[in-house]
């Protein structure tokens, strides 16, 4: 499953893949061949809550089944009926009537995982189902392809992070804002003012790759980046990418980047969370200009610790957490 804190509705493919679904690794669902699944009907409240989940309308079939769309940023979506079922976790609780969308046409960017897990703050999300047995956290590790992550929902070791409080926003109140306030590269900090930064929203976001940061920013990173890396020769725009060196990452002097949050949390990036290798002979800076919103993407967050703490309105990081 993909596991995204931008999102609340948790859905994964399902037979009998009414219109399309992608290859996945492992067997697809059978609702049929689980006798404690039900479909929720058109009248039910979660159906009713749907739009504020997925901010589009839910729909009804002709036999009173509740249809959920969820749509992403990239275009990709699923569309499938809106279901319960008894819901297992590794530790071996199990949970009764968990909330979940049955994907019937599901296209786009998911690679070859069964389904989504939805992890913001709205109603129907895995983790405010999980909440009142559980605790409002959750924390989780992104892996390389050397490494293995985690996640985890409820209790984490608080010692082990440094905090930033979680912001407020009137764009979603069930995403995560945090106040992002400097970025040094090589010990130095990006000449900017501080209210380039804070004149953006920002959110973090474990379904997004690429962090994007306010233009001017944006700007002023990509400048300190290629001025630290002049002795390699430039290589043109990789799609959203426009930081381009030749040569693998391994073999470029990157600079230390930080990533500094109010409260002093920091991500200290190690050059992977700072270049994408983007084919065999160019390498990119992984970040992009933002729009209306900035994102702290997965790229930077990967090999971190990162816990969102809920019920305490802050949002930790810890360094090594899974290689």
């Amino acid at each position: 499953m993909v596991v995204d804190t931008g999102s609340s509705l948790s859905w994964l493919q399902c037979s009998p893949c009414r219109i399309y679904c992608h290859d996945q690794v492992g067997p697809v669902f059978d609702p049929a061949a689980s006798a404690s699944y039900r479909p929720v009907s058109c009248s039910e409240s979660e159906c009713n809550s749907l739009e504020s989940a997925t901010l589009n309308p839910s729909a009804c079939s002709l036999d009173d089944v509740c249809i959920y769309q969820a749509s992403y940023g990239d275009r990709s979506f699923s569309v499938g009926y809106l279901s319960k079922d008894v819901l297992s976790l590794g530790s071996g609780q199990r949970f009764a009537g968990f909330v979940y969308g049955c994907g019937q046409d599901n296209e786009g960017l998911f690679g070859r995982s069964a389904g989504l897990i939805g992890l913001a703050r709205n109603k129907l999300s895995l983790l405010s189902q999980l909440a009142p047995s559980l605790g409002y956290s959750f924390s989780y590790c992104l892996s390389t392809a050397a490494s293995t992550g985690y996640l985890s929902i409820g209790s984490y070791n608080a010692g082990q992070f440094s905090y930033t409080p979680m912001q407020s926003s009137s764009l979603d109140n069930s995403l995560y804002f945090v106040r992002l306030t400097s970025i040094t590269v090589g010990g130095r900090g990006l000449p900017v003012s501080s209210s380039a930064f804070t004149g953006t929203p920002t959110i973090i976001d474990s379904g997004t790759v690429i962090t994007r940061l306010p233009s001017n920013v944006y700007a002023a990173l990509s400048s300190a980046i290629a001025a630290a890396l002049r002795e390699y020769p430039r290589q043109p725009a990789y799609s959203i990418l426009d930081t381009c060196f030749r040569g693998s990452l391994s073999r470029l002097a990157v600079p230390a980047v930080a990533m500094v949050f109010q409260g002093g949390a920091t991500l200290r990036l190690a050059p992977r969370n700072v270049m994408i290798d983007v084919d065999g002979s160019t390498t990119c800076l992984a970040f992009a200009p933002a729009r209306r919103v900035a994102i702290i993407g997965n790229k930077q967050q990967e090999t971190f610790s990162v816990v969102y703490d809920v019920g305490r309105s802050r949002i930790g990081f810890a360094a090594g957490g899974c290689g």
